[in-house]
């Protein structure tokens, strides 16, 4: 008799543990917290940025068909003086600037040489030696890293090199502008 008492007991007790309310169901499956949706928004989020970046900075260009207008116009300028005869040289002495930056600790070492149309002009380069270190040292402080270390922006800096030295002298006695020596540090 005890057996049975027992066998009865074992079969009450089985089906209370072998039902499961749906509380307890919901309890078990487990839940994605919200700081894994952020991780994954993050993440998709530099994803897409990142895309966008690389298109626009290196892609952007191939696939709509613009050149940059600088270098256009140096191209049409080397088009234009092919034919004719070299000015004279004025070689200016080194130019060592910090250039402009958060960090200022980059700094710039250029050599220039100005092709000019005649010997009057290069005796005003030389009359006018402080104007013209002058306003060159205001132009490249004006630059960062980042604008001249591609050749687009160099060739950005030489255009605004020889209108700013041709504001200074009388008529525009500057043919081109060369950079014997262009460090940057």
């Amino acid at each position: 008799m005890v057996e049975e008492e027992d066998k009865e007991t074992k079969e009450d007790e089985e089906p209370k543990r072998g039902k499961k309310s749906e509380s307890d169901d919901a309890k078990t499956k487990p839940k994605i917290s919200i700081k894994k949706w952020i991780i994954i928004g993050v993440g998709v989020l530099f994803l897409v940025g990142g895309s966008y970046a690389v298109w626009k900075f290196l892609l952007a260009g191939k696939f709509t068909g613009k050149s940059e207008p600088q270098t256009e116009e140096i191209e049409h300028k080397a088009a234009k003086t092919k034919g004719e005869e070299f000015g004279t040289l004025y070689q200016m002495t080194p130019f060592i600037v910090n250039l402009f930056g958060k960090e200022g600790r980059r700094y710039l070492k250029a050599t220039i040489e100005l092709e000019v149309e005649s010997d009057y002009i290069k005796e005003q380069l030389t009359q006018r030696t402080p104007q013209l270190r002058d306003a060159i040292l205001m132009l490249l402080t004006s630059k960062s890293f980042e604008d001249i270390s591609r050749p687009d922006g160099k060739l950005r800096l030489k255009n605004e090199l020889i209108l700013r030295i041709n504001q200074i002298l009388p008529g525009s006695g500057i043919r081109a502008l060369y950079f014997t020596e262009f460090i940057v540090q």
